[in-house]
């Protein structure tokens, strides 16, 4: 809609504004009047329409096949659009159309903004399944018409009051009638049984809706008043409200059609399941937020009993391979920290890197800067907890090896995405200006119990590649491939 106003038409921003919320109402005014609606706009040089949206009812037949957004007709060749937008008043006048052999009565419907006629819109009826009304249609067509009353005045829709239709109630959730007074005039079946799950035992019509409301929710004080006149519809408002078995969803639209108020409008839908659902979401991440709590705090004490244990091991060699063990479990429990903070089972792995890259440089023998560059992302935590304790061992196995007692250097942890959405991949790097691999090491036959993990983790669990070899000019550069899922 924003391209077709701004090609063809003289409307500014705050008309196109108008335009939006307009659009994202409508579809209430499409199912009570059993009808497609299409917006025209006249062009710039005023000789023309272009069509600019459309809506097709949820509630009766459409009366268009085809898309008609982006048509442009001439003026002369629909006169109801002429008079509409000329006399800026609601246009019936005329016979039904035959359209595919289908009889279609249109009307005409001027949409005003600050005493301005920015547009029309086409209400098309299609009559081949036109039968005598039911009260329930009856009462869809006045508060059609009513609406379609206040477009052309410029009171409908709401400033300010943007609804998400995908969330909202809409027609055939539940519908209910008030007047002035609130006093309900008709209920369709849907809203009855609605208000039957909050524990309402008699019917509605004759009610006063927000007294009923008020009575059926639990007691809050002075929340019932305000409560009362919500579901009064003195004003557009979308709130709910839960009783002892159930929890229906409200919106309530005044109506207003020649200025003064004449009743209401309740959509209601009932949402129990819903929020019941929710709910139960809602304890199920808390409870895996907190299983990744007692984890972390599970492994922490692991490593604080490891380390107790090393410092009682008079053998270096021992000593050095219970810290190491301390690290292994010490990067595990950095993944477990990250995720008993998400919502979700996936981590920004970045963080984790900088944590574990710290980490591993205290035990650095020598003055060795770390740094990470480029990201790693959001990974799942079936990859960030084997990806943990690969960075850990890599990153060991540099600073360990690759440098002596006192002496200077650096290693860099580099991470590339790449690839399509079907087929991510993650290149990660880890490279040092140490002394290099000795002579004749084969890193996929040889090397430490640490490499050995590397190897395992990557090939195995992670489904990645692993390549290991001597820089050309000083130092060692492992590269690493591994599938991921692409971050949304």
């Amino acid at each position: 809609m924003n391209d077709l106003v701004r090609q063809h038409t003289a409307l500014g921003d705050s008309d196109l504004e108008w335009l939006h919320l307009l659009v994202s109402e409508w579809q209430l005014l499409s199912d009570l009047s059993f009808a497609d609606l299409v917006l025209w706009v006249p062009t710039l040089d005023g000789t023309r329409y272009v069509s600019v949206a459309q809506m097709r009812p949820n509630t009766g037949p459409t009366s268009y096949q085809n898309d008609m957004v982006g048509h442009l007709v001439p003026r002369g060749r629909r006169p109801m659009l002429d008079a509409a937008l000329d006399e800026g008043r609601i246009v019936r006048e005329g016979d039904p159309e035959w359209r595919e052999e289908v009889p279609v009565r249109v009307e005409s419907i001027p949409v005003r903004r600050e005493g301005r006629v920015l547009g029309v819109i086409a209400r098309n009826t299609n009559l081949l399944t036109v039968r005598t009304p039911s009260r329930l249609e009856l009462t869809y067509l006045q508060s059609a018409s009513d609406l379609a009353q206040m477009i052309a005045n410029g009171t409908f829709p709401f400033p300010g009051q943007q609804v998400d239709m995908d969330a909202s109630p809409r027609v055939g959730d539940g519908l209910i009638r008030l007047d002035a007074d609130g006093i309900v005039q008709y209920a369709s079946p849907n809203a009855l049984s609605a208000y039957h799950r909050l524990g309402l035992a008699a019917d509605l019509i004759g009610h006063h809706l927000g007294e009923a409301t008020a009575q059926l929710a639990p007691s809050r004080g002075p929340v019932d008043e305000g409560l009362a006149k919500l579901a009064s519809g003195w004003a557009p408002r979308e709130f709910e409200v839960e009783g002892a078995d159930g929890v229906i969803q409200l919106r309530a639209i005044p109506l207003k059609p020649k200025g003064n108020h004449i009743g209401s409008l309740v959509l209601l839908r009932d949402v129990t399941e819903l929020r019941r659902r929710e709910r139960e979401l809602i304890t199920k991440d808390a409870t895996i937020r907190e299983i990744h709590h007692r984890v972390k705090n599970n492994l922490q004490t692991v490593a604080a009993l490891l380390r107790l244990q090393a410092r009682r091991i008079g053998s270096a060699e021992g000593r050095e391979a219970l810290e190491e063990a301390v690290r292994r479990v010490g990067s595990i429990a950095i993944v477990h920290e990250t995720l008993s903070q998400n919502l979700d089972e996936r981590v920004e792995f970045d963080e984790i890197a900088d944590r574990v890259l710290a980490m591993v440089a205290e035990i650095s023998p020598g003055r060795v800067a770390g740094r990470r560059t480029g990201r790693f992302g959001i990974l799942d935590a079936e990859v960030a907890t084997p990806l943990s304790m690969v960075l850990t061992e890599l990153l060991q196995n540099a600073m360990e090896h690759g440098f002596g007692p006192g002496e200077t250097g650096s290693v860099e942890v580099t991470a590339v995405r790449s690839g399509t959405r079907r087929d991510a991949r993650l290149l990660i790097s880890v490279q040092d200006d140490g002394r290099g691999l000795p002579e004749g090491f084969d890193p996929q036959r040889t090397g430490n119990l640490g490499l050995q993990i590397v190897r395992t983790l990557v090939e195995g669990e992670l489904g990645g590649t692993f390549d290991m070899r001597r820089r050309a000019e000083r130092g060692t550069r492992v590269v690493l491939e591994i599938p991921v899922r692409p971050e949304k």
